[in-house]
Order: C-alpha cells, then structure tokens, then sequence
C-alpha cells in the first residue's frame, strides 16, 4: 500500500459536517469534492493467490466513481427511474455497495438482499417489495421460481456478471446526474432475518441515514497509519454505516465478505488494522482459542454495533493492541492523545443499534483497566434527543425497573416498507421501541437485558437470556467457548424454562451437558440468577445454528429443543 494518505484533511471533514444536501444518497460525490487525496487507493479487496499468501487491491474515489457510473449506465439503459425498488442479490463485500452506489446516482432504491437468504422466503420477499427488477450473482432459482409465478415478474431479471462485462462506452445516462436528493427520498431497503416469515424491509433515508454521523467527521479516528477492517455485512446498514463514514474521511479500509476467523486472521495480518468494525460473530471467533496476536497488533479499537458483544470475550480482546494513553471514549481524534506514551490494550466499543436505530445509539467502552459491567450500554449519544424505558402503556418507568426501550432520534428510520402497520406497531407514546427490554440507573446508564421476543417467561416470573449468557461465558470460561439461552416449555407444562446450548472450548471436548450445567448452574447461583433447566452440547455446527450474519438463530432453537425437558421426565 502506498504511503501516501488518502485521509482527507481536517478543514475538509469539518466542511462535510454542515453540508445542507449531503446524505446517503449522495455521499460519494461529496466525498470526491471535498477530498484533495481522490487519486489515492482507500478501499481494499483482497484475494489469496496460488501460494496462499493474501493481496490486497486499491480502489480511490476516482476509481469509486468510474465503476458506479458504469453500473449506473447498464441499470439506465434497463430503464430503472426514481424512486423504483431495485434487489441487489450479490456475495458480501464490495460488490453491493457498487449497486448501492449506481443505484442511488440514479435516484432507485437499491432493497439489498444478503445472498445466504433462502430462495423460497426471498421471493416472498421481492414480492413484498415490488421491485421492478434484480440483480443477482445466480438467477437459477429465481428464475424457476417466477416461471411458476409469472404474474409476479420483474420487469429484468439479470446476472450481476452481465453489469461488471457491460460495455457502458455507448451507453448513456439521465440528464440530471447525479440525482439530486431530497432529505426525505428513501434511498435503501434492509431486510431483517426473516426466520418466522417475510423479513421486514427497513426504509433508509437519505438525509435520516446521515443524521448523527456528523461528529464523526473529527471524532472517528482518522489519521495518518489508521486503517479499519470492516467486517460487516454490506448488504446491511451497519456494513453501508461504516462504508459511508469511511469513505467521506478517506480512512483506508479493507472491505471483507467474510466474517469467519480463518479467512479474517490472514487478511488481519497483511492489513495490519488498527481498527475493526463487526457484528459480535467475528469477536467470538477472534477471542476463542488461541489469540490472534499478530493480526491484532496494531489494533486500537473494535467497534461493534447490532447485538451487544459479551464481556467474556471482550475482555480478551482488549488485551491485544496499544493505544495512545487518551483514547478512553469512541471517535476521540488520536492526535488529541498521540503525544502521550501508548498503552498496552485497546478499546472495545460496544454500540447498540440497528438497522431501525439507523446506528448505534448507546455505546460502551472497555479497556483492559475497565471493571466488570455485565450489559451495560453506556448513554445515549447525542443525535438521541430522549431514550426511555416504558411499560407497556407508553410510561416511564422508575429507574432500576425494567422495561422496552424506547428512542427518540432523527436517525430512526422512517418505517417500514410497505407496512404502515407494522410501522406503527413500533411507535408508542412518540417514541420508536428498539424491541429490546432494558433498565435505566440513576447515573443516566442503560443496560441491556434481553430482545423482547427471548424473554423467558418462567413461573417464578421473567428471565433475560442474555444476563445468563453473560454468566456462562465469563464465569466458565474454562468450559464453553460460546453458548445460547432459549425458554422451553418448562416440565409439568407451566411457564418456560432456560435451556443453553453451548459450544465447548477445545481444552473441554467430551465434557457432558450435566457437567457443564452443574459449573454452570453454581455460577449462576451464586450471581442470584436463575438456574438452567438442561444444557445441550452443541458437537455439529448444524447444533447451533447461525443466521447469515453470523447471530444464533434463537426461534430455532427453541423450535428444536420444546420437548427437552418433557422428554428428560420420562
């Protein structure tokens, strides 16, 4: 990599801060303005060649430029207008932000479709959205799928190799191009798991998406030897947050399609990032086993947003690293701290946030000097004009009580598409619930308990999964790796029970589920916790299932393991 910086210079990120137009949609043209480094390669791909040993290849925000254009050029020529919903199926990494891009230039909305979805809830899907056509690394099974259904059709229904071989030398494009955003265009659609129906379809906008990333422009770090390693689904708005913040600074970044940690490791340490941005996945895999030391030995910071990462593995992982003896809070500017001698250990920064939250909208840090906070989430950040805990009738609950967490923030998303319904049933009391239960202290804290739909409901009243969790993989440590709580239906038929699958580390292999529940159940006993009904190893990777991002897919544990206890009394 060159050792020319690619950073856009402060005066220039400060401009970008108050920009009136500047949004989602059309970040990437600010970015080629504001920045006089435009001709320096930032964002990395990489490949592994016939030795095995990792490369990685440069695009600048020229190069950004004369891609999506060219894609813009092939969709302009399939007639897409404003305004029409276009699926973007292609592998995780570079590639759908292209789309996104083209797209966008365009004035459609990209619906961005992770391509491990199945093909049967997909088509559901497109369906709902109404796209008027998709791109798609493999159209066979859509293809069959509407030749079933011819009704349901779109209007083009392409190879996404077809777009990259397009000779766009002829080809035109609108005669206002770029397209000019208005703040409330709708510029993407981000779909949830799906893995009890038709995925809901989060609406982005343009100006919406942008609003609370302004700081970032001088508080993220971005300085000369900074490097971040995404490792986000980019077909996901954490992946498209990121990409949209490191882009407008400029910050070097290797784009990573991939979250698994023996294809992560190598590229880690031909990279050699000093931060990394990622769902908890990848943090489980980094802080299980063995280190990676080498990989991490720049490392500052890790970022991690969606669900909360667990305090077991975060501890490890701030052991890794160094960083400049001030960086204690995320988005400092490192210069502010640079003069002063680096400390050994980086910092964790775990955000809560989601697609609707439109970023992470708490954050807590640890460090290596960090004590113990099991599911705190720190305070609101500032784009939160109010958070809340509520009951069920849209009031405030005492401090300490627990409740749904609620938000108030221009950073929501504007619904959901096509839903109106659905929509609403999010809104209470003019705020938009997370979907998460949690408890506000005194201090102005939050912290995480559970998501409303895993909430255990026992005889003896509720338990939040995640703080058993939390047990498990910090207090026994020596035994499991990773784990899941489910509720069952409890023995004799009343209530729920908690039930944990759990891989073991690889010191324990052979380790019975009752030797692991009676380590596990002294732990939990002695936090005042409820106990656990039974425990599962978990021997195949099919024994504790993942979703596409990498999140343990928790409706369908609780589908497998209903009759464990019932089975276990007989």
């Amino acid at each position: 990599m060159s050792d020319t910086t690619s950073i856009a210079p402060l005066e220039a990120r400060r401009k970008l801060m108050t920009e009136p137009d500047l949004g989602a949609g059309n970040f990437l043209d600010h970015a080629f303005a504001a920045n006089p480094n435009r001709n320096v390669p930032f964002v990395f791909t990489h490949r592994l060649d016939h030795r095995g040993k990792v490369s990685l290849r440069g695009h600048s925000l020229k190069d950004l430029v004369a891609l999506r254009d060219r894609y813009a050029r092939w969709y302009h020529t399939f007639g897409v207008q404003p305004g029409e919903p276009v699926g973007v199926v292609v592998a995780e990494g570079l590639e759908p932000l292209i789309h996104f891009l083209a797209l966008s230039a365009l004035g459609a909305i990209p619906a961005m479709i992770n391509d491990a979805m199945r093909p049967d809830v997909m088509i559901r899907y497109l369906n709902h959205v109404g796209v008027v056509g998709v791109v798609a690394d493999d159209t066979t099974r859509l293809a069959s799928a509407y030749r079933a259904d011819p009704q349901s059709r779109p209007r083009f229904l392409a190879l996404a190799a077809e777009v990259q071989a397009f000779d766009a030398e002829s080809a035109g494009l609108p005669e206002v191009y770029p397209y000019k955003h208005q703040a409330d265009d709708i510029v993407a659609l981000i779909h949830s798991s799906g893995t009890t129906g038709t995925p809901k379809s989060t609406m982005l906008g343009h100006r919406q998406f942008w609003d609370g990333k302004q700081p970032r422009m001088i508080r993220f770090p971005a300085e000369p030897g900074d490097r971040l390693m995404s490792l986000m689904p980019h077909t996901h708005a954490g992946g498209l947050s990121y990409f949209l913040t490191a882009t407008l600074l400029g910050l070097p970044q290797v784009i990573m399609g991939d979250w698994r940690r023996k294809v992560v490791e190598p590229v880690m340490e031909a990279f050699q990032p000093t931060m990394l941005a990622s769902f908890p996945r990848t943090y489980v895999e980094l802080a299980t086993g063995e280190l990676p030391v080498k990989g991490a030995a720049r490392v500052h910071s890790w970022f991690n947003t969606g669900d909360c990462a667990h305090y077991g593995h975060i501890r490890r992982l701030v052991t890794l690293g160094e960083r400049p003896a001030g960086l204690i809070k995320p988005w400092l500017l490192p210069s502010e701290a640079a003069a002063e001698k680096a400390l050994p250990g980086s910092q964790f920064i775990d955000g809560l946030g989601s697609s609707e939250m439109g970023m992470a909208l708490f954050g807590q840090v640890t460090t290596p000097e960090s004590e113990r906070d099991d599911r705190c989430v720190g305070k609101p950040t500032e784009v939160v004009t109010a958070a809340a805990v509520l009951d069920d009738d849209g009031r405030q609950v005492p401090d300490g009580t627990v409740g749904m967490l609620a938000i108030q923030s221009p950073s929501r998303t504007p619904g959901y598409w096509n839903n109106e319904r659905l929509t609403a049933s999010f809104e209470l009391n003019g705020y938009w619930l997370t979907g998460d239960v949690a408890r506000r202290e005194t201090d102005g804290r939050f912290y995480h308990l559970d998501r409303t739909v895993d909430v255990i409901d026992t005889s003896a009243g509720p338990v939040y999964s995640l703080l058993l969790e939390e047990i498990l993989l910090a207090d026994c440590a020596e035994l499991v790796a990773d784990c899941s709580v489910v509720g069952v239906p409890a023995a004799g038929g009343v209530g729920q029970a908690p039930v944990a699958v759990v891989r073991l580390q690889a010191e324990a292999a052979g380790t019975s589920g009752e030797a692991v529940a009676e380590r596990a159940n002294k732990a939990l006993a002695d936090a005042g916790l409820a106990t656990l009904a039974a425990v599962r190893v978990a021997v195949e990777p099919g024994d504790f299932p993942l979703g596409p991002t990498g999140k343990v897919l928790k409706r369908e544990l609780r589908t497998r393991l209903a009759g464990i206890l019932e089975d276990a009394g007989r």
